[in-house]
């Protein structure tokens, strides 16, 4: 349940470019690349008007930094 409205807005911002109903298959994988790029690097308020393509490079980092100890 707590996923709904992070699925519904992506959805929403997907049909943006893909009306409900569209066959997707006559798009081609660098068309729908696109699209994807263009939703994530959308800045969002609540990751303080960073992208998500920004926080997720930022954790990468966060990963590779020396020294860093990890659980698991």
């Amino acid at each position: 349940p707590w996923q709904r409205p992070t699925n519904e807005n992506t959805n929403g911002l997907l049909r943006q470019y893909f009306p409900k109903g569209t066959d997707l298959s006559r798009w081609s994988a660098e068309d729908l690349e696109a699209v994807a790029m263009t939703i994530n690097n959308r800045s969002h308020k609540v990751l303080g008007w960073r992208t998500p393509a920004e926080v997720f490079e930022e954790q990468l980092r966060s990963l590779q930094q020396p020294g860093v100890a990890t659980t698991g």
